[in-house]
């Protein structure tokens, strides 16, 4: 980064990732200026949480601060393609938090716009930086497992279990028509397109509410906050996303797939799994375990690879901050993805391949949920079409 003018950041949002956006900043040495909330009280109150030097009483005073370089987006998700928008237009660099958009009709005009403006343009797909995410994509796509035959897994969750559990996203006009597939299957979907360089062909999916009604509380809850508080004055609500969806995958390539997702499965915290299974050897990495890469053969022994740098490829080495025996886990993603981020800032050079995902990415996110929700209304398979 520039050594005469140090880039400044400003976060919109103070939820459950706002603050996970500021610590990862921090222990780069990147110098986050301020943020701004719903509310000019609550953006004080959480600024000096942090002790952040700004609080912006809404929106449009960050986008006006000079003094601004970068714009992390962290807010609900109806806010986020209108305000890549004006970051962009602004003349700033925008990391977006995801769904980039609403629908792909709003993520298409971000790309465009992203492509003109001449500035970084990411979106925070940070599961992408685990170090051994990097390591499984390096032995994938070097052919070390052979071909493709299966990609499969979940990622499970049990924070709104309970008809008390509340968040904003469980209502279509703040979080969308989908949430559990938009919200943590999309994280999936990501990081399995990563690290196996697969395009999905086409989909089939299914969808259950195990919970029509709900408990809205009448005070405001934040993420996963229901689980350490119970509100007492609350409305029943219906709800109208799901709980659960099971997706039948088809690859461009011939491969096959299925993936779970479920935020009402007891016990199971925050935990992504998959399994690649090829025509020599497959992969495995479960979240909950995220240091161990599991590496099954036929012929000869199993194998698990610890996290150690020194046992990685270059590609996942260079995003390893500690050694073998050390783990790294969830908060490191976010300070390896914005690395990579605000590393590609300083080489000024937007033509070079991006090491992250940016607004195209998040649009192909779009576009694969929109088959993803056809498809489970429809009930049939439905081409993904790009």
């Amino acid at each position: 980064m520039n050594a005469e003018k140090p880039l400044k950041v400003g976060v919109v949002g103070a939820g459950f990732i706002g603050p996970a956006h500021v610590e990862a900043l921090r222990r780069l040495g990147i110098h986050v200026l301020g943020l701004c909330e719903c509310g000019s009280e609550r953006a004080r109150q959480k600024a000096a949480e942090m002790r952040l030097e700004k609080a912006y009483p809404d929106f449009e005073d960050m986008l006006a601060d000079p003094e601004l370089d970068v714009i992390h987006i962290t807010s609900p998700n109806y806010l986020h393609a209108p305000q890549a928008k004006a970051v962009l237009q602004a003349g700033k660099h925008v990391v977006c938090e995801k769904p980039l958009a609403m629908n792909s009709t709003e993520s298409a005009e971000l790309v465009q716009i992203a492509k003109a403006s001449g500035k970084v343009a990411a979106v925070n797909f940070n599961i992408r930086f685990y170090p051994l995410a990097l390591q499984a994509r390096a032995m994938v796509q070097s052919g070390e497992i052979g071909e493709v035959f299966i990609v499969q897994g979940s990622y499970l969750q049990d924070w709104l279990l309970l008809p008390t559990d509340w968040n904003w996203r469980l209502e279509p006009e703040l979080g969308g028509e989908m949430r559990a597939v938009a919200d943590i299957g999309s994280h999936w979907l990501d990081l399995l397109t990563f690290i196996t360089g697969e395009e999905v062909e086409a989909v089939l999916a299914d969808f259950k509410t195990f919970l029509p009604v709900r408990r809205k509380p009448t005070t405001q809850i934040d993420t996963f906050g229901g689980k350490l508080q119970t509100a007492a004055e609350y409305v029943e609500q219906p709800i109208h996303t799901e709980d659960y969806a099971s997706i039948l995958l088809r690859f461009s390539s011939g491969a096959r797939g299925v993936l779970t997702v479920s935020q009402v499965s007891a016990g199971r915290k925050n935990r992504l799994f998959y399994e690649i299974d090829g025509s020599r050897a497959a992969l495995s990495w479960d979240s909950e375990r995220p240091n161990e890469l599991w590496i099954g053969h036929r012929e000869r022994p199993n194998e698990l690879l610890m996290k150690d740098p020194s046992l990685l490829v270059p590609q996942a080495r260079q995003y390893t901050s500690y050694p073998g025996g050390h783990n790294e886990g969830f908060p490191d993603t976010f300070k390896q993805l914005y690395k990579a981020v605000y590393d590609y800032i300083a080489q000024g050079d937007l033509t070079a391949k991006a090491d992250f995902a940016t607004f195209e990415d998040g649009h192909k996110e779009l576009v694969l949920g929109e088959a993803i929700l056809r498809s489970s209304k429809e009930g049939r398979w439905v081409d993904v079409k790009g």
